[in-house]
């Protein structure tokens, strides 16, 4: 279960940090990481997340983060939880909508600037032509025959989540301890001491959940709870003493309230409301009062039911 800080492959906590004008500089630096060769991005604007297309029969495209640097380049970044069979075709897909807006009216000599699309996978992706423990896949396009580039100007990065295994201790680049935030994030009680530069501070500053706004909360925890599903979220909820009644004494227990199971969860407006708290769940103040003691003893329950 996520803690102290938010979980960065959900779709609210990626835009959250990665998507909002006060943390570009986080963008940036995440940019750098994942592109190396791109160290010279010193600013950036963002632009519009969604495309209509020409016409209303045309298919729309909703990106997590399009920007453009200061020096005319785009890039799309991508975080992907779910296995898609497709997202190769998708993110090529994708990639046009950056060529196409590069096209201003009138006389036009066809000059592009870079265009990068980012795909932060949370998932194995099928692809034979690279090694299979690789973690960055980098794809151009290629001369067939002589396996040099043909275009350098069109660049497609698949990361492949799962596969990055370094620990605290190993971490040597800034790729690896993007990799290790991006996979860890909501699992760290404080900030490593292998993350001491001045943009982790900024990270784990933005990324605290307790700063958050109530109705912001709420959109992450319903998110959160999509994530989970609802037999694990109502297991947790268990775990923690909810739906039980606790002994007093002999022959005397507190009122167990009520906590719908993973069959009544089904529904996923009910599912949402549970996430943050309200819809069929109740709670008594002794409940509250003993899973408060549980977390303040990381995780060790104090009562017995």
């Amino acid at each position: 279960m996520d803690g102290k800080y938010i979980n960065l492959q959900t779709d609210f906590g990626f835009k959250k940090i990665f998507g909002s004008d006060c943390n570009k500089d986080l963008l940036i630096s995440l940019l750098k990481a994942l592109i190396p060769e791109r160290q010279d991005i010193k600013d950036i604007k963002y632009l519009n997340t969604e495309y209509q297309g020409d016409t209303f029969v045309d298919r729309r495209a909703i990106f997590d983060v399009y920007c453009e640097s200061e020096a005319g380049d785009h890039f799309i970044v991508e975080m992907q939880n779910a296995s898609q069979a497709y997202f190769k075709d998708r993110s090529v897909f994708y990639s046009t909508f950056p060529i196409r807006n590069q096209a201003p009216k009138g006389y036009w000599d066809f000059k592009l600037s870079n265009v990068y699309t980012i795909g932060l996978l949370n998932f194995e992706m099928d692809d034979d032509s690279a090694d299979p423990d690789e973690v960055r896949h980098e794809v151009k396009l290629m001369n067939t025959r002589t396996k040099r580039v043909f275009y350098d100007k069109l660049t497609l990065i698949y990361v492949i989540i799962p596969r990055f295994r370094k620990t605290e201790g190993q971490l040597e680049s800034l790729f690896d301890k993007w990799m290790f935030v991006l996979k860890n994030m909501s699992e760290l009680m404080s900030r490593p001491e292998r993350l001491q530069e001045r943009v982790f501070k900024r990270l784990f500053q933005a990324a605290e959940i307790a700063a958050y706004s109530p109705e912001e909360l709420n959109c992450y925890f319903i998110e959160l709870g999509q994530k989970l599903g609802a037999e694990r979220l109502a297991a947790a909820a268990k775990a923690f003493g909810l739906g039980q009644s606790i002994t007093l004494a002999p022959g005397l227990q507190s009122d167990a309230a009520s906590l719908p199971g993973a069959a009544q969860l089904q529904n996923a407006g009910d599912l949402a409301l549970f996430s943050f708290g309200q819809g069929a769940l109740t709670a008594t103040p002794l409940q509250i009062a003993a899973m408060t003691a549980i977390c303040s003893c990381s995780g060790v329950a104090g009562l017995s039911g």
